[in-house]
C-alpha cells in the first residue's frame, strides 16, 4: 500500500465515484486510476467499491471505514507540509477562496488589496458560485476557505465562523410607487414583480417561507446569483429589487431609492469557513483577521477546537459583530 493508491481512491470517492473525473481532478489517465484501485484492493483483501459493470454505484462497507480513514492520513501529511512552511516562514504559496458575487464585488476587495500588498508572493484565487457550488468546491478541496451566509446544511464537517451581519433592502426606480412609501409592508410588496437572487436549491427559498407565513405568494420575475445584475434589470423596470445591504454603493446607486426592509426579512450573518482536520497557512490566519478583525489567532484556534457548533456559537455570542 502507499499514498499514491490512497490518493486515487479518495479522489474518485470525492468525484462521486466517477474515475474520470478523478483522473481529470489528479491530472492522470482513467486506467492508471483504474489499475492503482485494483492493485489497492488486491492488496487490502476485499473491494472498496460496488461496481456495475464498468462504473462504480457505491461504496462497499470497507470501502466506506477505508476512504474515511484515508483521508484523516492524507489530511496529516498535509498539514505537515503547512507546519514546516509555516515553521520556515515561507510567505510563498497559494490560498484559494470559494464564496458569492456579492462577497467578491461589495465586501472583499480591501481585504484582498491588503493582502496582496502584505503577502505579494502568495497566489490569490477567488472562485464565485451559489451556495451549492461553494459547497463543493470546499468539499472537493479546490479551495482552503469558503465565506457564504447560512445554508449550514451545506457545510458538514467545517469549522464556522461568523464575521458580519447585514439585512436585504428593497430597491426600486426612484419614481417608482414604493419609493413613496413610508413602511414597506410584504402585502404591498407581493403586488409588485420581483427581482431577487437564485433560490437555494438545497431546500425552499427563506424568501418565499417568509411570503407563505403571510399567507402570500411572491411574483418572481427574475433571479440571479449576481447584485449588479440584479440592479441592472431593476433600472430596466422588470421588478422590484431585494438585495443585500452591503451591495448597495450611494455613490453607484444614485438612481434608485433603497427602502428598509429591515422589518420584513430576517437578519443574516456571514461566515468564513475551513476543512476541520485542515492546517492553515500563517497567511490564511492574516487573511482572516483582516476579514474579520475580532478574528485573532487565538479564538480561531479555540473554535477550531471546540466539540460541536453549539461551543463555537457560545465562542463568539459575546462579540457584537459589526453590521454592513
Amino acid at each position: 500500500m502507499n499514498l499514491h493508491h490512497l490518493r486515487y481512491a479518495v479522489a474518485v470517492a470525492r468525484s462521486g465515484l466517477s474515475v474520470t473525473q478523478a483522473a481529470a481532478s489528479l491530472g492522470t489517465s482513467q486506467p492508471a486510476v483504474s489499475r492503482a484501485l485494483k492493485e489497492l484492493e488486491r492488496e487490502l483483501g476485499f473491494d472498496l467499491f460496488v461496481r456495475d459493470g464498468r462504473t462504480f454505484s457505491r461504496l462497499t462497507s470497507e470501502g466506506e471505514r477505508v476512504i474515511a480513514a484515508a483521508r484523516r492520513a492524507l489530511d496529516e501529511i498535509e498539514n505537515i507540509g503547512v507546519l514546516a512552511a509555516n515553521l520556515n516562514d515561507d510567505a510563498h504559496g497559494t490560498l484559494a477562496i470559494a464564496t458569492t458575487h456579492t462577497q467578491a464585488r461589495y465586501v472583499l476587495p480591501p481585504v484582498v488589496r491588503e493582502f496582496r500588498r502584505r503577502f505579494p508572493e502568495v497566489g490569490l484565487h477567488l472562485h464565485q458560485g451559489t451556495s451549492e457550488q461553494i459547497a463543493e468546491l470546499i468539499a472537493a478541496e479546490r479551495v482552503q476557505l469558503a465565506i457564504a451566509t447560512g445554508s449550514e446544511s451545506l457545510f458538514p464537517g467545517l469549522v464556522r465562523l461568523p464575521v458580519y451581519r447585514w439585512y436585504r433592502h428593497v430597491i426600486v426606480p426612484r419614481r417608482h410607487p414604493l419609493a413613496r412609501v413610508d413602511r414597506l409592508e410584504l402585502r404591498e410588496l407581493a403586488n409588485h414583480p420581483l427581482v431577487t437572487y437564485v433560490f437555494s436549491f438545497a431546500g425552499p427559498s427563506s424568501l418565499e417561507q417568509i411570503f407563505a407565513r403571510e399567507g402570500l405568494v411572491p411574483k418572481v420575475a427574475l433571479t440571479a446569483r449576481d447584485s449588479d445584475v440584479i440592479k441592472t434589470y431593476v433600472r430596466l423596470g422588470l421588478g422590484v429589487g431585494i438585495v443585500a445591504s452591503m451591495a448597495l454603493v450611494p455613490e453607484e446607486d444614485r438612481d434608485l431609492a433603497v427602502i428598509d426592509a429591515s422589518h420584513l426579512f430576517p437578519i443574516h450573518t456571514t461566515w468564513v469557513g475551513y476543512r476541520r482536520r485542515t492546517l492553515l497557512r500563517d497567511y490564511a490566519y492574516e487573511f482572516l483577521q483582516l476579514f474579520g478583525p475580532h478574528l485573532t489567532r487565538r479564538l480561531v484556534a479555540r473554535a477550531t477546537e471546540a466539540g460541536s457548533a453549539e461551543v463555537r456559537a457560545e465562542l463568539f455570542r459575546r462579540i457584537a459583530l459589526p453590521m454592513r
